[in-house]
Parts: C-alpha cells; structure tokens; sequence
C-alpha cells in the first residue's frame, strides 16, 4: 500500500476529487495549506498599500491505496490540477506499513 499526499491549488480540489474517483478511489483526506516553493508568493494591493503574500493557499490531498492504483491516481491528479504555470504543486508517494479501520478492526487493504 502506499500513500498519496499531493499538495495543489484550491480551485482544481474538485476536479481531482472526480478524477480519482472515476478510477475507484471512494476516500480521501483534504486539508486546507498554506506554503511556497519556487513561486516564492506574490504582491497585493489592498486600499493603496502594496504587500507581500510569503505563504499561498493549497490543498493538501491525502489518499491511501494499493500499489496497483498508485500510478493511475499520480496520472489522474496530473491530468487535472496541471495548469503549465508555476505553483501547480507536487506529488509526494510513501509506503504504508499498516491500515486499520476503527470500527471493525479490519487490516491491510480491506481496511481502505
């Protein structure tokens, strides 16, 4: 099993959340980020003052899934949160040791 966390910006959330699920993935964890990378934020203009944004706002997808998903859902999450502008985000894959669900105790993948 492995684990998805792909960090993109907020306004392609709900496509990458119907994307992921036309290729089977029922659940996913969404936090709201704030951060920067080559983007380095930007300059606003708020009531005739100009001023620094350092951090931007992303959202962070979390999906645990197996192996045999990992790379549909990497394709599928490119295919929709690429804009070809700076700040689309990344995509970050970890193995996954262990899942249990709660509930009933289940393990493993019948646990996701």
């Amino acid at each position: 099993m492995k684990k998805i966390e792909a960090v993109i910006k907020p306004f392609k959330l709900d496509e990458v959340r119907e994307a992921l699920s036309e290729i089977g993935i029922n659940g996913l964890t969404v936090t709201e980020v704030k951060g920067f990378g080559r983007q380095k934020g930007h300059t606003e203009l708020y009531r005739g003052a100009e001023y620094v944004v350092d951090f931007l706002p992303k959202v962070k997808i979390e999906v645990v899934l197996g192996d045999d998903l990992v790379e549909r859902a990497i394709e599928a999450i490119i295919a929709v949160a690429r804009t070809g502008k700076i700040g689309d985000g990344k995509i970050f894959v970890y193995p996954v040791e262990q899942v249990v669900r709660i509930r009933t105790g289940e393990t493993g993948e019948e646990a996701v």
